[in-house]
């Protein structure tokens, strides 16, 4: 859900990313771009960009689409397996993706690139 309670966004198995009106359940954009399922979606803090990630073995890759359109404005690629979990920092200045098998990676929103790659913790 978007910080503002105006707007839901739902992953799906048809390779879609979709936002729905929170107050009146409406389909309000598509977006399509992944080449496999989508698993999870992130509303960035000030909700201006929506960001997917892909979980099929025809895509691991993370997208960041403008919220207002549904423009794909970057994809990220660097996972090697399926992407299950997405997060903005709370300055929305960056975006942290987790892979199923239990990498952790920090991109920079501005410029467009990969920040680090943390050591996956596992317990």
């Amino acid at each position: 859900m978007a910080r503002d309670g105006q707007r839901v966004a739902s992953a799906s198995r048809d390779r879609t990313v979709k936002v729905w009106d929170a107050g009146t359940g409406q389909e309000t954009l598509t977006f399509t771009g992944h080449n496999g399922l989508v698993w999870a979606v992130a509303f960035s803090p000030d909700g201006k960009w929506l960001a997917s990630a892909g979980a099929s073995d025809a895509d691991f890759s993370v997208k960041v689409w403008d919220a207002s359109n549904g423009r794909e404005l970057m994809t990220l690629l660097g996972h090697n397996n399926w992407v299950f979990g997405l997060a903005f920092s709370p300055d929305g200045k960056r975006l942290a993706s987790a892979g199923i098998n239990g990498t952790v990676k920090v991109w920079d929103a501005q410029p467009r690139s990969e920040a680090r790659t943390p050591e996956a913790k596992t317990r």
